[in-house]
């Protein structure tokens, strides 16, 4: 029997009935008086946080993403039409320079068994070819055996990675991924014992992890690469770890903080803990690695873009975030703390693997 390769995660489902009529007649509803064409502005991101209500409209989205920005926002306002705006300034010196390749989600996926040093063919030169290459990557690396998970009502999916599927994951043709970013959803699925089976692989390939950290004398820590003379510190934090909790005595193990939450404002601090630290190390740029959003959203909220202009005037000169499974627009922000200086806003960079279970 031949399986087939889902388009959404709705298609693999596995809902109760009487979950799904209900959420068929939310759907009837939603296209009837269009009222999910806009971002629903109550919405739970965070896995803990979702009523039944979230849910519906998170499988609503999957299957139709919102296209368009929440009421009273405006699409232009977070694309700057003037290109120019990251030109240099008049009378600007050029002493160094490197260049960056960024890429979103990556997830382990069925077909990697013989794709090593294909996979990214066709954007090694966009990733591989750039002083910095960086991802997110989205699960745990594991020893352990798993069975397939599915998607369901009840709970989100165990992630995994096995140590043969990341070596493929890692890079392509011996060029590998300077930085990767650890701290995410999924980051926790397999405990303690995933996070440090992935801190320990990434170690030993050369690569440098970003969001979690081996003691506690690193939580609060940014991250720092220096590349041709320029020092690059990177900070990061996640959302959420979709309900799992860390043992109090491991707290410091991923950076966690709600920055899209449904109950409360954003909260910066673990952020701001790691930009002080890489301002106290002198770096010359501070890059913000941020896990965050709302899934299938062509948009980041209005909160979003206050906060990661906060960021920047805390001292930020880019953010790549991740987390949404879709591209959305990049933002140049002029700051006030520096007229000169210009930041890159990525506020979703997208899903470049994603892995979902067949359909037999």
């Amino acid at each position: 029997m031949q399986g087939i390769i889902p388009s959404t995660p709705a298609e693999v489902l596995n809902l109760p009935p009487a979950f799904k009529t209900k959420m068929n007649r939310a759907f009837t509803l939603a296209k009837i008086f269009r009222f999910w064409d806009r971002p629903y502005k109550k919405a739970a991101t965070a896995f803990e946080e979702m009523d039944v209500k979230d849910k519906f409209y998170w499988v609503y989205k999957c299957t139709n993403p919102i296209t368009r920005v929440e009421k009273g926002q405006r699409a232009a306002d977070l694309v700057s039409p003037n290109k120019r705006i990251v030109d240099l300034p008049k009378g600007f010196e050029k002493q160094a320079s490197i260049t960056m390749g960024a890429a979103g989600d990556l997830f382990q996926t069925e077909v990697l068994a013989n794709s090593k040093d294909i996979f990214f063919e066709n954007v090694t030169d966009l990733l591989f070819d750039q002083t910095i290459s960086y991802a997110n990557f989205e699960s745990p690396i594991t020893e352990q055996e798993l069975k397939q998970e599915g998607l369901s009502d009840q709970e989100i999916p165990i992630e995994c990675c096995t140590p043969t599927q990341f070596d493929i994951l890692k890079g392509h043709k011996g060029k590998n991924f300077n930085i990767i970013n650890t701290a995410n959803n999924h980051m926790f699925d397999l405990g303690i014992e995933g996070v440090r089976a992935t801190q320990k692989i990434l170690k030993e390939t050369g690569i440098l992890d970003v969001g979690t950290n081996g003691t506690p004398a690193e939580y609060g820590q940014g991250k720092i690469i220096t590349k041709d003379g320029i020092k690059i510190g990177v900070v990061s934090a996640t959302f959420s770890l979709n309900g799992r909790q860390m043992p109090a005595d491991e707290n410091y193990r991923i950076n966690v903080s709600k920055l899209t939450s449904k109950f409360s404002k954003p909260e910066l601090d673990i952020l701001k803990l790691q930009i002080d630290h890489c301002k106290a190390q002198g770096c010359d740029f501070i890059i913000a690695s941020l896990h965050w959003g709302y899934e299938f959203e062509f948009f980041p909220r209005q909160q979003q873009v206050d906060t990661a202009h906060a960021l920047v005037e805390y001292g930020v000169d880019a953010i790549l975030g991740h987390h949404p499974h879709v591209i959305q627009p990049v933002e140049y922000y002029r700051t006030k703390r520096d007229n000169n200086r210009v930041a890159v806003i990525a506020y979703s960079l997208g899903s470049l693997a994603w892995n979902l279970p067949l359909r037999i």
